[in-house]
């Protein structure tokens, strides 16, 4: 068994130290705060601290970047923990798997593929791009050994009350009340499974094949607002829910008094457009399927 060092104890953070554990590994999870889950290590760092992270990945045989600071805070946040990543990486041996996103792309047509030009021309996206070519270029160069892991919208068991599949959906679902969306309910888009995620990333992070190349999480077809309400009431035996979305400019005016709702802006092609991401070279390369899409938004639901 080996010792792996997960920095960020977030949604996904918290899937993949847990698994880990359960695999019999030696885990450390890295916060500001020491938080995480039972049985792993947990460590109090400033991420941004290089000489510290290092120590802490000493001897590791893999060292995870699952953090995620708040989206208005990317510009300024990312640069020196990106940094300090590539440190430990280089100082320590320590395979760097980094947790990605599909950003970097910016709006395509038709499937989005792992050898697609990181060709958004937003700021936030650009930083994402950065931190993966700085990784690359570290990994071509033999200072570090380097991956990068990019999954869709996240759904299902511990997802944040960011997630659009979150609470935000199934606290209405539940109730039997009108679901309130951001986005048009008919437009097709892929969701990523936690679960799957954290699955991706224990691949990545021990399998050396992934390593010198980005790679999709497994993940199944893409599914409207209005068929994962449909799927979801199936399986729960309940109505189909009715679904109403937010007005555009409503939305803009609550961006002036929120931050988060203001950087929606940013991602508003992902809604408005077909939004799917081609996972086949993970599935063929590493024999690993996706949760079928019934059996996961059952767990969202039981959860």
């Amino acid at each position: 068994m080996g010792k792996h060092v997960v920095v960020g104890s977030g949604q996904v953070g918290t899937h993949l130290a847990t698994k880990l554990l359960a695999q019999g590994h030696q885990v450390i999870v890295v916060t500001r705060s020491g938080s995480g889950p039972a049985g792993a290590e947990k460590v109090a760092a400033d991420v941004a601290d290089k000489a510290r992270l290092t120590e802490v990945a000493k001897g590791a045989d893999a060292l995870y970047n699952c953090v995620n600071p708040k989206y208005h805070r990317w510009l300024t946040d990312w640069p020196p923990m990106a940094a300090s990543f590539l440190a430990a990486a280089e100082a320590t041996g320590a395979p760097l798997v980094i947790l990605g996103n599909l950003y970097p792309y910016g709006p395509v047509t038709g499937p989005m593929t792992e050898d697609l030009p990181l060709a958004s021309t937003s700021p936030k996206a650009q930083v994402r791009a950065k931190i993966w070519n700085d990784a690359l270029a570290a990994h071509k160069a033999g200072r570090i050994r380097a991956t990068e892991v990019r999954g869709s919208d996240y759904f299902g068991p511990g997802a944040t009350d960011q997630s659009y599949l979150g609470d935000r959906f199934l606290v209405p679902f539940r109730a039997g009340k009108t679901i309130q969306i951001p986005w048009p309910a008919d437009i097709p888009h892929s969701w990523t499974y936690l679960p799957d995620v954290a699955d991706a990333l224990i691949v990545a992070g021990t399998d050396e094949r992934a390593w010198g190349r980005p790679w999709h999480v497994p993940t199944t077809d893409p599914l409207t607002f209005r068929q994962i309400g449909e799927r979801m009431a199936a399986i729960a035996g309940r109505p189909v829910p009715k679904l109403a979305t937010l007005p555009w400019p409503a939305i803009q005016a609550a961006g002036l008094f929120s931050p988060m709702l203001r950087e929606l802006k940013h991602i508003r092609y992902q809604f408005v457009a077909p939004y799917e991401m081609d996972s086949s070279a993970f599935q063929r390369t590493f024999g690993v399927a996706p949760t079928p899409i019934d059996e996961a938004l059952a767990a969202t639901l039981k959860a």
